[in-house]
C-alpha cells in the first residue's frame, strides 16, 4: 500500500491528523502564554473590581456585573475595611488593593 492510497481511502482521517499536528505545533509555540492564562482571569477580575468599587465608587452589585466573565471564578472576597479584593479562578488566586486617590488600585505580588 502506498501513501497516496491511504490519503485517497481516508481523507477525513488524514485531515484530522494534519489538524492535530498543526494544533500541537501552535500550542508548543504559545506554551508560555497558555501557561500564564489562568493567572490573567483572577488578576483581571481583582484589579477591575477594585477600580470599579474603590476608584470609581460604584456599588458592589454593579461592579460584580462589570467584571463578570464567561470563565467563572471560584472564590471572591471583598475586604471593605482594607479595600482589598481577592479572587480565585482556574486554580490561581490574585489580590488587588486600593492604594489611594492618585494611585488607584494595584495588584499584590
Amino acid at each position: 500500500m502506498n501513501r497516496r492510497g491511504f490519503v485517497r481511502r481516508r481523507p477525513f482521517s488524514t485531515l484530522l491528523l494534519i489538524l492535530m499536528v498543526a494544533l500541537l505545533g501552535w500550542a508548543w509555540q504559545e506554551r508560555v502564554a497558555l501557561g500564564a492564562f489562568p493567572d490573567i482571569i483572577s488578576a483581571y477580575t481583582a484589579k477591575e473590581y477594585c477600580s470599579c468599587r474603590y476608584v470609581m465608587n460604584n456599588d458592589a452589585g454593579y461592579c460584580h456585573s462589570y467584571v463578570k466573565q464567561w470563565l467563572p471564578t471560584s472564590d471572591f472576597t471583598d475586604d471593605t475595611a482594607n479595600k482589598r479584593i481577592t479572587v480565585s479562578g482556574m486554580g490561581r488566586s490574585n489580590s488587588a488593593v486600593w492604594i489611594g486617590e492618585r494611585q488607584g488600585c494595584r495588584l499584590q505580588p
